[in-house]
């Protein structure tokens, strides 16, 4: 395969959200089974949820790397060309960087004032923060950086 195709990792993020719906039908069985809703999980759930999560993982890897790179890899250098919308983008994206880390310290300073500790909300604020620099790396990756694809002969002198 010499494209970039996006059917595959579609597929797989398909199959991933199947997986995670039978490992949420599984516990809705279980539940139903004991007459309550356990605490723990089982070890089928857990089994399905981990390759739902190598799954989903592959699939937005390989649509990252669609939208990156294309469809297919064109030899030679190339250089961006300059727009609006990127730069626009970029500074939103800046300014919620900037409100989630302001919003993350507060609740740093919060919790050390009033000894209640949200864990869950300070994650979810810093998962988002790392998300929008993910956000930030592929705008500038795409729209900004400068990339050379450099191709080999089919021969390149090892015996296999």
């Amino acid at each position: 395969m010499y494209r970039n195709d996006p059917v595959l990792p579609t597929f797989s993020l398909i199959l991933a959200l199947g997986l995670f719906y039978a490992a949420y039908l599984d516990g809705l069985y279980i539940a139903r089974l004991l007459g309550h809703t356990p605490e723990e999980l089982s070890v089928g759930q857990i089994g399905l949820m981990a390759f739902g999560a190598v799954l989903l993982l592959y699939g937005l890897m390989g649509l990252i790397s669609y939208w990156l790179e294309g469809l297919e890899l064109r030899p030679g250098r190339h250089f961006p060309t300059p727009a609006t919308a990127p730069v626009a983008a970029g500074v939103v994206l800046v300014l919620l960087l900037t409100a989630l880390s302001g919003f993350f310290v507060r609740l740093i300073v919060y919790s050390a004032q009033t000894g209640h500790n949200p864990t869950w909300l300070q994650g979810l604020v810093f998962g988002g923060m790392s998300l929008v620099v993910a956000a930030l790396l592929g705008v500038y990756r795409r729209f900004f950086g400068r990339e050379e694809v450099i191709t080999e002969e089919e021969k390149s002198g090892f015996p296999w």
